[in-house]
C-alpha cells in the first residue's frame, strides 16, 4: 500500500476553482456507516476530531482514494478527483496527496536521504514546488540524512515521514494521528515543526486527531465527527464557544485566542501579548519571544472570574475589560461568552454570582484570569 501512494500522479478533471475543498462520502461497512458532506478551506489546517470509531480515519482514507465510497464526490485545488454520479474516480496513486501515518513507515534499508529521494521521484522535476532543501530546513532533519531509520528517535522518524510527504509537492496533505505513537516528550519535539508547516507552506492539511490540545494548537477549521456523521464544522475558535457542542459544556471548556508578542520583562520572565482590537494586554510566564511574533493561547472557562470593578492589589496578572455577549445556564452554574476586542472568552461562574453581579447583555465588566497557557509557538 505504501508504494501505491508514491506512484506516478495524474490530474483530476479541471473545474472552476472556488478556493474550497468539497467532499461528499457515503460508505457502508458492517456495523458502521460514514455519511459526511464537507466544505473545507483550501488553506490552513482542518482537523477531523472525535472519539475512536467516529469515522475520522475512514473519512481520511476516502480523501486519499484508498477507499471508494458507494457515493462520493471530491474537489481539490480546482480539480474533481471523484464523482460517483459521472463515474469519475482518480485512484490513490494518481492523487496529488501526501499521507502521513501514525507510524512513519520509512523503508528500513534506505537512509533518510534515500527515503526522501524515493518520495521525491513521485513527481516530475518540473512540477516540484517543495524542494528537498526546503523540507530539510522546515523539519530540522538536515543532519540526519545519512542515518538509517533504526538510528532515529520516534520523533525524528515522524519528521522524516512528514518531509517525505512534502517533497512530493502535494496539493493536499493528509495526517492520520501523526503524534499518537509518540510519548509526551517526542510530541513536544514534533509539534513546533508542524506549526512551521502551517505558517510557511501554502498546502491545505487535513489532520486527524482525538487529542484536544493538538487540535487547539494546530487547527484553523474543526470538523466534529460522531458515529460517522458531521456534528459540526467551522472555524476552530467559533466551535469551541458553541454551547450546543460538548466543548463548551465540558469541565475543561476553553477559548483559544490569538496574540502578538509586544514586550518581555526579563526580571520576572513575563511575555506581554497585544490582542486584536483591544487595548488590553495579556502577560504570562514564558521565555522571550521575537517582537511581533504571533502566538495562540488558551484560557479555560474555570480560570476566569468576573468583577464589576477592576480589582486593586490582586496577585492575578491579567485583569481585562470585557463585554458580556451571551450566556447559558448549566444547572447550578452559568457559562458566559465575553467579548475581548475582536475575540471571545468563556467564563464559568455560579448562578448565585451571576445574579449578584446583575449580569446582562452588553454589560462592561472585568475578567480576572487566573491562568493563560501558551499553545504556540
Amino acid at each position: 500500500m505504501l508504494a501505491s501512494l508514491f506512484g506516478k500522479r495524474g490530474a483530476g478533471t479541471p473545474i472552476i476553482d472556488d478556493g474550497r475543498i468539497r467532499a461528499r462520502f457515503l460508505v457502508q461497512h458492517p456495523g458502521f456507516r460514514l455519511d459526511v458532506d464537507l466544505d473545507l478551506p483550501s488553506r490552513g489546517v482542518s482537523a477531523l476530531f472525535g472519539h475512536s470509531g467516529s469515522g475520522k480515519t475512514s473519512c481520511l482514507r476516502c480523501f486519499a482514494g484508498l477507499d471508494r465510497p458507494r457515493e462520493g464526490y471530491l474537489q481539490v485545488a480546482g480539480e474533481r478527483w471523484q464523482d460517483s454520479a459521472s463515474g469519475d474516480f482518480l485512484p490513490a496513486h494518481r492523487r496529488a496527496i501526501g499521507y502521513v501515518f501514525q507510524d512513519a513507515n520509512l523503508f528500513p534499508h534506505l537512509s533518510v536521504r534515500g527515503n526522501l529521494e524515493f518520495g521525491q521521484r513521485r513527481i516530475a522535476a518540473r512540477e516540484r514546488k517543495v524542494a528537498l532543501d526546503q523540507a530539510l530546513e522546515l523539519l530540522g532533519i538536515g543532519h540526519l540524512l545519512e542515518r538509517l531509520p533504526s538510528a532515529l528517535s520516534g520523533g525524528e522518524r515522524q519528521r522524516v515521514g512528514i518531509a517525505r510527504a512534502l517533497v512530493t509537492s502535494p496539493r493536499l496533505l493528509l495526517m492520520d494521528e501523526p503524534l499518537a505513537s509518540l510519548d509526551l516528550k517526542r510530541k513536544q519535539e514534533v509539534l513546533p515543526y508542524l506549526e512551521r508547516l502551517h505558517e510557511e507552506l501554502d498546502i491545505p492539511v487535513i489532520y486527524v486527531s482525538h487529542a484536544p490540545d493538538e487540535v487547539a494548537r494546530l487547527a484553523d477549521h474543526l470538523v466534529l465527527l460522531e458515529d460517522g456523521q458531521v456534528r459540526a464544522s467551522g472555524p476552530l475558535k467559533e466551535l469551541l464557544l458553541r454551547t450546543d457542542l460538548p466543548f463548551a459544556s465540558d469541565d475543561d471548556a476553553e477559548a483559544v485566542i490569538d496574540g502578538q508578542a509586544s514586550a518581555y520583562d526579563a526580571r520576572y520572565g513575563l511575555v506581554e501579548l497585544c490582542l486584536p482590537g483591544s487595548e488590553a494586554r495579556l502577560r504570562l510566564p514564558h521565555t522571550a519571544l521575537q517582537a511581533q511574533q504571533r502566538v495562540r493561547v488558551k484560557i479555560k472557562a474555570r480560570d476566569v472570574s468576573l468583577s464589576l470593578q477592576r480589582a486593586e492589589g490582586s496577585s492575578l496578572l491579567n485583569l481585562l475589560p470585557v463585554t458580556v455577549d451571551s450566556w447559558q445556564v448549566l444547572d447550578a452554574q452559568v457559562l458566559l461568552t465575553l467579548r475581548l476586542g475582536e475575540q471571545r472568552l468563556l467564563a464559568r461562574i455560579t448562578r448565585y454570582s451571576f445574579d449578584q453581579l446583575g449580569i446582562h447583555a452588553g454589560q462592561a465588566i472585568w475578567a480576572q484570569i487566573k491562568s493563560v497557557s501558551l499553545l504556540a509557538p
